[in-house]
């Protein structure tokens, strides 16, 4: 079944946030991630509210899980750590 990232996020460092943006490439291309939704707009309605939301689609969940632990997004997400706050989940799709 399919794997999705869900992420919220509250940019504070938008400088440092770019470079992590550019830095996912390699992860994203090497574990075939379809973005579903990258920011634009929304409408918070419950829970606390971060601007960015993300949604993307991998062929599996194990994809997903692999892409997050992977050395290629690690080095990525260096740059986000102190850029802003996030939240990140990994979810199992349905059939």
């Amino acid at each position: 079944m399919k794997g999705y990232w869900i992420a919220h996020v509250k940019v504070t460092d938008q400088a440092s946030y770019d470079k992590y943006i550019a830095g996912t490439k390699a992860a994203f291309e090497k574990y075939n991630a379809k973005p579903l939704a990258r920011g634009g707009r929304y409408t918070q309605f419950e829970g606390e509210d971060r601007p960015r939301n993300v949604v993307l689609e991998f062929a599996s969940y194990e994809d997903a899980v692999n892409c997050y632990n992977s050395s290629e997004y690690k080095s990525a997400r260096e740059h986000r750590i102190g850029a802003g706050i996030a939240t990140i989940v990994i979810v199992e799709g349905i059939e």
